[in-house]
């Protein structure tokens, strides 16, 4: 018999915090899963690491493959699963004990809710609380919420029914950056629900460092999630484009600068968002 979830964990190089995650998925309240650890091609322990978990706990499934990015290989643990329900976590975040059960309640108590998820904690990068929690709409969600901002915030905070991916589509393996946001867009166009509960069930670990390039491809990755959700939605995107995109760069901007990048990428990002929505100071002077 299938368990209720098939809990997905891509995995690269993840040895650093692999077992942080692994237990904290063992240690959930709810029991019924499988957890599938998938080893993207890692060149540290990450292979080890899982298999002495899997040795320990017959929940624990190792599958390895090649590097594949990390939407493949998510595409691979819904593929393999046979679960209701499928749950994401990436290798580096922590599920709080309550995760499973709380979202299995939700789901169950509301047939039309495709995708369940929570508030998110921000970890240290050591893995410890913060006790800062993340703002994020959680109810009334539409289409285009998913264009301003992602209000699940990461992967590893959503909970799927498998019909979803069955009637939407899975991840797009085409997209490195804003594939998330371009699934829940496509189910928030669907006759499927998205819906947030108000407890916080996810440990998200922040890291320090970043690259300037990493941010401009986080921009051009949104500007593909627009190009496509524009062949879905026409009439949307060109109502909220504009905002949208100052919305974005705006946020691209924040993280240039709480990431000590040099100045000039910070004022770069700003500077385009003023020109894309210059009324965004007005709607959140704390730009």
């Amino acid at each position: 018999m299938s368990p209720a979830f098939t809990v997905v964990m891509p995995a690269y190089n993840a040895g650093a915090y692999l077992s942080q995650t692994i237990e904290s998925v063992l240690s959930q309240t709810f029991t019924d899963f499988d957890l599938i650890v998938i080893d993207d091609g890692s060149t540290d322990d990450t292979g080890v690491i899982a298999a002495k978990y899997q040795k320990l706990d017959s929940r624990v499934k190792l599958l390895r493959q090649s590097n594949q990015g990390v939407s493949a290989t998510r595409n691979k643990g819904i593929n393999y699963s046979n679960s209701k329900y499928i749950a994401f976590i990436d290798a580096d975040d922590k599920w709080f004990p309550d995760n499973l059960k709380l979202h299995l309640e939700h789901l169950e108590k509301n047939p039309d809710l495709g995708i369940s998820y929570a508030k998110v904690e921000f970890l240290n990068p050591d893995g410890k609380h913060t006790g800062k929690i993340a703002r994020g709409r959680l109810t009334k969600l539409q289409p285009q919420h998913f264009l301003y901002e992602n209000p699940t915030m990461t992967v590893s905070n959503i909970v799927v029914r498998k019909q979803v991916f069955e009637e939407v589509g899975c991840f797009d393996c085409s997209m490195s950056y804003s594939e998330d946001m371009n699934f829940l867009f496509r189910v928030a166009c669907s006759h499927w629900r998205i819906e947030g509960l108000d407890k916080v069930l996810l440990g998200y670990r922040t890291t320090q460092g970043g690259l300037s390039s990493q941010l401009y491809k986080m921009e051009e990755g949104w500007e593909t999630l627009i190009n496509k959700a524009r062949a879905m939605a026409p009439e949307l995107i060109k109502k909220h484009y504009l905002r949208a995109r100052s919305n974005h760069l705006r946020y691209l901007a924040r993280r240039a600068f709480r990431l000590n990048l040099s100045p000039q990428v910070g004022v770069d990002f700003l500077n385009r968002a003023l020109s894309s929505d210059w009324q965004i100071i007005i709607r959140e002077p704390g730009t």
